[in-house]
């Protein structure tokens, strides 16, 4: 019998959990929704925004292996995507929240996450657990035996993030996860956001400025399929002046790189 090493134990990291480069990806059989992306995203809250048909949601759904490259490079925690269908192993490890996710309105809370968990192939023994994790931290605990029928719009959206975490993901993408929340949820799940973040690459699709500013680490702002700035939340208030359309400095930072390229330069990149 072999010693094993603590390196043998030790998880698997990457230096950067998702890199592109050149990536375009459609929508449909002919638009470029994505087009010569070149990104490299680790531990962290990333928060991706930009206008309606920026984008956004090809991206994510790209990043979860939904959608097929149609050209350039993407890896996801050290292995090259090229295609659906094809990584099993890999989806264990990727937590998915699209904008819009089906359910069996029969099912309760607890059943909707243990199944997607069982989807995820978390071993059997470990669904219960997982799943009551999960659902406290999205703050459905006293929902979790209600019917998926009975909760409200908002509820329905905490339960999908319940789904997208119960596997303990590498990589947690959302897709407008705020859509119907409340004040107060909106401010518990930035505080998931940004707990989450200390070990996974969390990358979240808004068009919300404000839900960047608290949650994130650093932004995306896409435009037109393409990468116009990446940067600190700080660095994206400094983008934009008084001229420029917007009730905060963020979002006067956010209108000022979307009307004028020239500004497109500054930030972190």
């Amino acid at each position: 019998m072999r010693a094993v090493t603590r390196a043998e134990l030790a998880p698997t990291t990457y230096a950067q959990e998702i890199r592109a480069t050149g990536l375009q990806v459609r929508a449909g059989r002919k638009r470029l929704a994505v087009d010569g992306l070149d990104l490299s995203l680790g531990t962290g809250v990333h928060g991706l925004l930009g206008p309606n048909g920026a984008g956004k949601t090809t991206l994510i759904r790209a990043l979860a292996t939904v959608l097929r490259p149609a050209g350039g490079e993407l890896e996801l925690l050290g292995e090259t995507v090229r295609g659906p269908g094809e990584y099993r192993a890999l989806r264990r490890r990727i937590g998915y929240l699209p904008q819009e996710f089906g359910y069996y309105k029969r099912f309760t809370v607890r059943e909707f996450v243990e199944y997607m968990a069982w989807l995820k192939e978390v071993p059997a023994a470990e669904i219960p657990a997982a799943t009551q994790r999960a659902v406290e931290r999205v703050g459905l605990a006293d929902r979790a035996d209600d019917r998926m029928k009975a909760l409200s719009g908002g509820m329905v959206r905490r339960a999908g993030v319940a789904q997208a975490i119960v596997n303990d993901p590498a990589v947690l993408l959302l897709d407008e996860p705020t859509v119907g929340l409340d004040p107060a949820q909106r401010l518990r799940l930035r505080e998931l956001l940004q707990e989450l973040g200390t070990e996974a690459c969390v990358v979240v699709s808004t068009h919300l400025v404000e839900d960047v500013a608290a949650a994130c680490t650093d932004v995306l702002l896409f435009a037109e399929g393409r990468l116009v700035f990446q940067g600190t939340p700080d660095a994206l208030a400094e983008a934009g002046g008084p001229e420029h359309e917007g009730d905060s400095p963020l979002e006067r930072g956010y209108s000022a790189l979307l009307v004028d390229p020239a500004r497109r330069t500054r930030g972190a990149w």
